[in-house]
């Protein structure tokens, strides 16, 4: 007795081509990072401007804009790796929820650090997306009862389990605001969405067998 796929082809093929474009998708994405990082350089951009700055009329844009810019080729190098693993992961694991995850883990933590933050900071970058996306497939993969995503879940782990300590307010010049509320964002919309991306069924071969003996019967 064993487990088959309806059309273990089509799928394995179907899958290949989600995988690819998933990669393409969060490749793009960091590229467009660097695009910008590299013309605010050249144009001595003032990148602050384009932050979070909380309870600031002007501090509104940043809702929009901060997870774009970043402080610095570094800063943006750290971001980089992990925005294409949790994104790759994301966007193939989780097409459907994608579309209501990374919405709200863009904008949702800058409106947090907005009402709650410091007065007098600027919080920018794309870490809040890093959190929310690795903590959505930390907590989704925990709750389905899916080999992939708890795979996917554990490898996440695995790699950035250390990102933790960064919802905490140890270090200093980091936006632990955006990183706590990206988290949370993420770990909520788990819950609320593990009804989404569901894997179809797989098939005992008896099964299959039967199927095509009723058929048969019938004809």
């Amino acid at each position: 007795m064993q487990l088959e796929p309806a059309d273990p082809a089509r799928a394995a093929e179907r899958a290949k081509g989600n995988f690819r474009l998933a990669v393409k998708i969060a490749l793009g994405f960091v590229a467009l990072l660097w695009v910008i990082e590299l013309l605010s350089l050249g144009l001595d951009l003032g990148v602050e401007v384009f932050g979070v700055r909380p309870r600031e009329l002007a501090g509104l844009l940043g809702i929009l804009f901060a997870p774009l810019v970043h402080a610095g080729f570094v800063h943006l190098l750290d971001n980089s790796l992990p925005l294409i693993v949790a994104g790759t992961a994301m966007l193939y694991l989780y097409p459907q929820s994608s579309l209501r995850v990374l919405p709200a883990i863009y904008l949702g933590p800058g409106v947090a650090v907005w009402l709650v933050g410091p007065s007098g900071s600027s919080h920018l970058g794309a870490s809040g997306l890093v959190y929310g996306m690795v903590s959505y497939i930390f907590v989704a993969g925990l709750i389905r009862k899916d080999k992939r995503a708890l795979a996917a879940s554990m490898l996440v782990a695995f790699m950035y389990g250390a990102l933790v300590w960064g919802v905490l307010p140890i270090k200093y010049g980091v936006s632990w605001q955006t990183h706590l509320a990206a988290a949370l964002i993420g770990v909520a919309m788990a819950i609320a969405l593990r009804r989404f991306d569901v894997q179809p069924p797989r098939r005992y071969s008896w099964e299959r067998e039967a199927d095509d003996a009723h058929e048969h019967d019938g004809t």
